[in-house]
């Protein structure tokens, strides 16, 4: 009987040796090139790691993982298991084969027989995969012949690598960079013989009860340490344990909302599954980054503020530098990405604003602006904007207003400019808006609209490039960068006249001009040349703190992503200080030179009537410069009147204000006046602030004896406030 069983054997094999002459595997090189892990790597501009994400919903592949790199103990364990004279035959273990019965030695349940060099034939050529009622007679003489020609034409230590990365383990996972991942969590080069053991054992049967599996690795660990007495109760509590572990997470990494941007369908597969993909990013900035912003919100504990993003760009290429999209663990919506999410930039528009009014030639950097009370008429009402701290400083220049973040100056330009002329040139610096300027109205010089952080980063580079707007990108130039948006301005177009935006970048740089806001020690101080701009958006939403370098521009934002107000977080200790530890990462070893002007500007000295600020050497686009800048028009004393606000006024409440935030500026000429509300006396002096009430009321100027001197009636509409808000 074993005579006729070997020549029969002998008989089909010739026959199957004949059959298959024709067949070829690709060589070791050409499998190890195509394989494909089930995560893509999205990688940093000199190749590191920033993220890892699944991409593969129905299998779990690892990265290849070569030989060498596997541990020791599990080489040992899986040729024991699988395969003990794997490095004596030459693909087909025929002494396995004539030792065994017929049945035995085919039989799906039992792999006896089939050495790892058949099962990895049975992996490469779908003709020859095992399918769910085990091979026919035909697949197992193709495995047969298979294998012969694998070692013919591979070494067996290609065979056993490629082997490690193709076998299937436990469901899903196939190969033995994932199964190291997800059951044991370290790298294949780091099992130890337990491990190696419950991995060999999972071969043999991948989804087998624990139970059964940790039968089976006791008994290859038994092989492994001949001799030596294995404790299989407790290897049976630590496959339990193992295999309901799922260490190995979809995606991880320092750069998530990123990854997500990367990943998009206009890559072509080949670009996405070779060693990972190319950012623009660097991953040493990134982790800088994140930590910064994380540590800096940790530090914000207590005052309602939980969510951050930021973006550094590289001001000549517009290469994305550094991309956080959230603060992650210390965020409930950690999925949003801040860096595209639309919200309101508050003061953050006014650079761009004052850039025009000066490129118009309305204004120049020493003209006067009136910082005083505005009531200005709109369809719907007065409009009366307020600066941050409630309080006024009467005529201050541009260069004041622009680096102290005065309001009201700010909103008395937009009127110069009109809404629709500064929505167009938000538009051309890459910022569109939602709707038209007049539907934005004079609130547009205060960051009524809504940006995202990279568009309003990019646009602050526009200004950092003297006029000029490009496109940002985040993939290295070997993926084609995206075409340019369809909303924002060309790549590399003027967009802003660059003596304008040289005069801006001065007045942002400028610590003396800022000190009647932030003081002469203020965060926003470097020690290089740089410019910046923070805002805070209303009820304190949004914080933002905005600049640039000679070589970068830097934004970031501070709030929370469901939009609910900050308590008490100012311009300088909200985004501020992560924008200040960003730039003096970026130049720690780096210079930052004062911009040189263009073409175009003069330098001359200017003085101030009445001595509102002191004399200085200014920046003029030529033509515009004058040696002297006084308040016009100083009216002759008149006898006593109400300037403001006018008769029959109506004022509109706005609803996202706190009332007791909305004040009405009275203002009159004359000495030694009294006001009175509806006959009730409530301040003395030229100027008062009234909290508004709906309804209407008569307004009266008296004198110290209560003569009415002059009077006015308007109309408050609008919600109220309770019967005892603060005054």
């Amino acid at each position: 009987m074993p005579r006729t069983r070997a020549a029969l054997l002998a008989l089909t094999t010739l026959l199957a040796v004949l059959a298959g002459e024709a067949q070829a595997f690709a060589s070791f090189d050409e499998v190890r090139r195509e394989f494909r892990p089930s995560d893509t790597r999205v990688l940093d501009r000199n190749g590191e790691l920033l993220q890892r994400v699944r991409t593969d919903p129905q299998v779990r592949h690892g990265q290849w993982i070569a030989l060498a790199e596997v541990s020791p103990a599990l080489r040992t364990a899986m040729v024991l298991s699988e395969d003990k004279r794997f490095y004596a035959h030459s693909g087909v273990d025929w002494r396995a084969i004539s030792a065994a019965a017929w049945g035995n030695a085919w039989n799906t349940r039992t792999r006896g027989a089939s050495t790892i060099t058949m099962q990895l034939a049975g992996l490469l050529d779908d003709d020859l995969r095992r399918g769910s009622g085990g091979r026919n007679l035909t697949q197992k003489l193709g495995q047969t012949v298979a294998a012969q020609q694998l070692e013919r034409n591979w070494r067996k230590d290609q065979i056993l690598e490629a082997y490690l990365n193709s076998v299937p383990f436990r469901g899903e996972i196939v190969g033995i960079d994932a199964l190291s991942r997800t059951l044991f969590g370290k790298a294949p080069h780091g099992l130890d013989a337990r491990e190696a053991a419950v991995a060999a054992a999972l071969v043999r049967a991948p989804n087998a009860k624990p139970a059964l599996v940790a039968q089976r690795a006791c008994e290859v660990l038994r092989a492994m340490e001949a001799g030596t007495k294995v404790d299989c109760e407790a290897l049976d509590m630590f496959a339990s344990a193992a295999l309901q572990r799922k260490a190995f997470e979809a995606s991880e990494g320092i750069a998530p909302h990123l990854a997500r941007r990367a990943l998009t369908p206009t890559l072509s597969q080949r670009e996405r599954e070779q060693d990972g993909i190319r950012t623009t990013l660097r991953a040493p900035l990134q982790r800088f980054a994140l930590t910064t912003l994380q540590r800096h919100l940790r530090e914000l504990r207590g005052r309602n503020v939980e969510d951050g993003a930021l973006v550094v760009l590289d001001n000549a290429s517009g290469e994305v530098l550094a991309w956080v999209g959230s603060s992650g663990e210390l965020s409930r919506a950690a999925e949003v990405d801040g860096v595209l999410a639309q919200r309101q930039p508050g003061s953050t528009l006014k650079p761009l604003l004052y850039a025009q009014a000066i490129a118009e030639r309305r204004l120049t950097a020493a003209s006067l602006l009136d910082d005083s009370s505005a009531q200005i008429s709109t369809a719907s009402g007065l409009y009366i904007p307020q600066n941050y701290d409630r309080q006024f400083k009467g005529h201050v220049s541009v260069r004041t207003a622009l680096a102290a973040s005065l309001n009201v100056p700010a909103v008395r330009t937009l009127v110069m400019v009109s809404p629709a002329s500064f929505a167009r040139q938000l538009r051309a610096v890459g910022l569109p808006l939602a709707q038209n300027g007049d539907y934005y109205g004079y609130s547009l010089a205060l960051g009524s609209a809504e940006v995202s952080l990279l568009g309003l980063t990019n646009a602050y580079r526009t200004l950092a490039n003297g006029g000029r707007v490009g496109e940002t990108r985040f993939l290295m130039a070997r993926v084609p960068p995206s075409p340019p948006s369809p909303r924002g301005g060309r790549s590399d177009s003027p967009a802003i006249d660059p003596r304008a935006a040289f005069i801006v970048g001065d007045i942002l740089s400028d610590a003396n001009a800022r000190a009647r806001t932030f003081g002469l020690d203020s965060v926003l101080g470097t020690r290089f040349w740089s410019a910046v701009k923070t805002g805070t958006s209303k009820d304190m939403r949004d914080n933002w703190a905005i600049g640039w370098s000679e070589r970068y521009t830097v934004g970031v934002w501070v709030g929370n992503a469901s939009g609910a107000p900050m308590w008490d977080v100012s311009g300088t200790s909200g985004a501020a200080p992560v924008w200040a530890e960003l730039m003096g990462f970026l130049h720690r070893n780096e210079a930052s030179r004062t911009p040189a002007p263009p073409p175009g500007l003069v330098r001359s000295r200017v003085r101030f009537g009445d001595e509102l600020e002191a004399a200085r050497d200014e920046w003029f686009i030529a033509g515009t410069e004058q040696p002297l800048f006084a308040i016009p028009g100083a009216a002759a004393e008149s006898a006593p009147r109400i300037t403001a606000p006018s008769d029959g006024t109506i004022i509109a409440l706005d609803p996202d204000i706190p009332p007791r935030h909305q004040r009405v500026r009275f203002e009159a000429e004359g000495r030694g006046l009294q006001w009175r509300i509806d006959g009730k006396l409530f301040a003395r002096g030229s100027s008062a602030q009234w909290l508004p009430w709906p309804g209407r009321h008569v307004v009266e100027l008296v004198d110290a004896r209560g003569q009415v001197l002059d009077q006015v009636k308007l109309e408050v509409r609008g919600a109220g406030v309770v019967a005892n808000a603060k005054r």
